[in-house]
């Protein structure tokens, strides 16, 4: 009979309900490599997913014949070719636009009021999609738009948000803990800080490993500004961090 581990596996903590236990661990060791690895010893793979050597070895040989793993001369182990023909399939699949732009109609249609998304562009941000209020009054930003990044609550995100070093350095104390404060709250919501008369709130979207992807916002006259929007746009920057990463 096989022995039964001290420790389960990383794959049998995450099995998929319903799913096949082999495939699971199978694709634990191929979520074994991290950014930065060019090549992973066995003991190295057994000890990042809790797997017996001797069951890693069995699981490699398969994805090795599939192309998903190949051996190197040192006898590592390195991603495969299998890897790079799916993300072709993949990346030419995907649309930015065909994610982004129907999270921003939901929230139009949940508020009322008009959606965007920023990214950085230098030390501007770039409106890349925008979806508009129906009301006719209403801020007028179009997509392709470049606006500062120390103004308004979609730039004030992406600095906050951008990293050591990645932005401008704040121009006065109160600036560098309006920051810290956005940091710390993981949003912001703001009257009249781009324009006079005009209300935002923003929220990062993060990608998979952390990094920022850009940022919702919602704008509205400030007459209109309701604090239970901020719900929805948290819930639209969460959904496109697991649709963009």
């Amino acid at each position: 009979m096989p022995r039964k581990a001290q420790t389960e596996s990383l794959a049998d903590t995450d099995a998929a309900p319903g799913g096949a236990a082999a495939v699971d661990r199978a694709l634990s060791l191929l979520a074994a490599f991290q950014p930065g690895d060019k090549a992973l010893s066995l003991a190295i793979l057994a000890e990042r997913t809790r797997l017996y050597k001797s069951t890693v070895l069995r699981l490699l040989a398969s994805l090795e014949h599939g192309g998903f793993i190949q051996r190197l001369a040192d006898h590592r182990y390195a991603i495969g070719p299998e890897i790079a023909r799916l993300h072709a399939l993949y990346a030419a699949s995907f649309s930015l636009e065909s994610v982004v732009v129907p999270a921003l109609q939901a929230l139009v249609a949940a508020t009322g009021e008009s959606a965007a998304y920023h990214v950085r562009q230098g030390d501007r941000r770039l409106c890349l999609y925008r979806v508009d209020s129906p009301h006719p009054v209403r801020d007028h930003i179009r997509a392709g738009d470049l606006l500062p990044l120390d103004r308004g609550t979609g730039g004030r995100i992406l600095w906050a948000f951008a990293g050591e070093g990645m932005g401008p350095a704040p121009a006065t104390p109160e600036d560098a803990a309006l920051l810290d404060t956005i940091r710390a709250q993981g949003y912001f919501a703001t009257l009249g800080d781009r324009l006079p008369g005009v209300a935002g709130i923003s929220a990062p979207v993060f990608r998979a490993d952390g990094r920022l992807a850009g940022a919702v916002t919602l704008t509205m006259p400030v007459e209109r500004y309701r604090p239970e929007y901020l719900g929805p746009v948290l819930a639209a920057a969460q959904r496109l961090g697991r649709q963009v990463g």
